[in-house]
């Protein structure tokens, strides 16, 4: 038996999510598990680096799955291709220690949201980006950033739902990015809550539009109050580009 990382690129939209559910086989889980149980022949678990929700996309999801079938490594993206959808890739698969774990080893995730800000939409990338046509203040979104950056507690920008315990996370680093049609917001952090980079963004919108405050954010974070916080972005802006370890 052996370990195997695989880094993964897909497009979100036809999805229900990364996660397998027991009544709903549209997920980005449950179609590369069926195409690795056929090359394994016999079932296996894939565990992934971060549970996407629908409609979000990933240019480098990894996961981790033990195969008992001898295919050489480098073989294995070209043979799980072959098998899965046209809008799921396995782009790269290598050998880890037999304790390696995509997501309990991941130290940081990277995501962009993708933001097409002009007065007319495109149709040619209307599946990947959040279309906004009221001008956006970058400067401020810039500065907003500030302090959402750091060690926090981040539970005003958690959706209903979020099991997670531990709400205290690391934001390395936002970036607005001017990519004219388009502004790029890229996220860096050790971990992120059910919906916190949507919920992020949203709130950076409304700054820039003026409905909250800069002065306002830090009282924001303090309170914990989701209610306090900017808007839920739409889930088709958002890639997940990258995962780190050591």
């Amino acid at each position: 038996m052996r370990n195997i990382k695989l880094t993964l690129e897909y497009d979100g939209t036809n999805y229900n999510g990364w996660q397998a559910q027991k009544h709903n086989p549209d997920t980005i889980q449950e179609k590369i598990e069926n195409a690795l149980t056929i090359i394994n022949k016999k079932p296996v678990k894939i565990y992934g680096a971060s549970r996407t929700d629908a409609g979000v996309h990933a240019l480098g999801q990894t996961a981790s799955v033990m195969l008992d079938v001898l295919i050489p490594v480098e073989n294995i993206p070209l043979a799980l291709n072959s098998l899965l959808p046209d809008d799921i890739v396995c782009k790269k698969a290598e050998l880890m220690d037999m304790d390696f774990h995509a997501r309990y080893d991941a130290k940081g995730k990277k995501y962009r949201y993708r933001i097409y800000n002009d007065l007319i939409p495109s149709v040619f990338s209307s599946r990947y980006v959040y279309y906004y046509k009221r001008k956006l203040n970058l400067s401020l979104m810039g500065e907003a950033a500030l302090h959402l950056t750091g060690t926090k507690d981040f539970s005003a920008f958690r959706a209903a739902g979020c099991t997670a315990v531990n709400t205290v996370k690391t934001i390395n680093s936002i970036e607005i990015i001017e990519k004219k049609p388009e502004v790029w917001i890229e996220i860096t952090g050790s971990g992120f809550l059910y919906n916190m980079v949507r919920i992020i963004v949203g709130t950076l919108i409304e700054v820039s539009t003026g409905k909250i405050k800069i002065e306002d954010l830090d009282n924001i974070i303090r309170s914990g109050d989701r209610r306090l916080a900017g808007y839920t972005v739409p889930a088709r802006g958002l890639t997940l580009v990258e995962v780190y370890y050591n």
